[in-house]
């Protein structure tokens, strides 16, 4: 899926993933083929790999995979600092509230089930519309002030990576215009030295794209198919251009 292509039609949207299916799949199977189907979504600013289906049952038996959480689902980040420690698991709920002020809006954050309280942990009372949300991290390559990380979300939380990051281990995701600030919607302040090596003035930061990238989708056996299947998508090149000019290695692609 290509980076500000949102999945399905809503207001303002001109064009959508949902809206070129039957062209895809004539494309691909003769004039005669049936429309292809949505086996499950990718956030507009997240690009990668996606699952569709020539066979509206064999969707829903996907969409069931999702569903019950048997896909593995693995996703790159670049990152805004590097979280510590290198590795780990962020087990906080996540809650949508109204951001007060100026310029009201909705996010998604944090609504923790414990806070340390005389260095013990005690556990709070939490939001009833609260959603469970796990995320494993891993940093794959590093530097003093960014961080490329593999991303393996247990559960499919909407906004789940980006507020797991940002506001659980303080390390937001490059371009993350959204979730960089809790309390307004603005461009991404960057330090002096990373706007230099993307050679971009902070004025131009607003125009940086979301480096979050739906890296490899694992599906266990389903039908005739008796082994699991495992489909990666190779990353974009503006995600690659960073990665370079970041001085962050690209792990070997299998």
């Amino acid at each position: 899926k290509p980076l500000s292509f949102p999945i399905v039609g809503g207001p303002g949207v001109q064009l959508c993933i949902s809206d070129v299916l039957p062209i895809l799949a004539k494309v691909l199977h003769g004039h005669k083929a049936e429309p292809l189907h949505l086996c499950h979504r990718l956030d507009k600013e997240t690009t990668g790999v996606m699952v569709l289906a020539r066979d509206k049952e064999v969707a829903h038996q996907v969409q069931e995979l999702f569903r019950t959480r048997q896909v593995v689902k693995k996703y790159w980040a670049i990152t805004v600092r590097v979280p510590v420690p290198s590795a780990g698991v962020v087990d906080i709920p996540i809650v949508e509230k109204e951001v007060q002020g100026q310029q009201q809006h909705h996010k998604m954050t944090l609504s923790p089930s414990y806070r340390m309280d005389n260095g013990k942990m005690v556990r709070m009372r939490t939001s009833r519309s609260a959603h469970v949300a796990v995320t494993q991290y891993q940093v794959l390559s590093s530097t003093v002030s960014s961080a490329l990380l593999e991303l393996h979300p247990v559960t499919g939380v909407k906004h789940q990576l980006r507020v797991h990051l940002s506001f659980g281990l303080d390390c937001p995701i490059l371009g993350d215009h959204k979730y960089s600030d809790w309390n307004k919607l603005a461009p991404q302040k960057l330090s002096a030295g990373t706007l230099r090596k993307l050679g971009l003035p902070q004025s131009k930061a607003r125009h940086l794209p979301l480096h979050l990238h739906a890296r490899q989708l694992v599906l266990p056996a389903l039908g005739s198919r008796n082994e699991e299947l495992s489909l990666v998508c190779r990353l974009p090149r503006y995600f690659v251009r960073s990665l370079s000019r970041l001085g962050l290695e690209l792990p070997s692609q299998d």
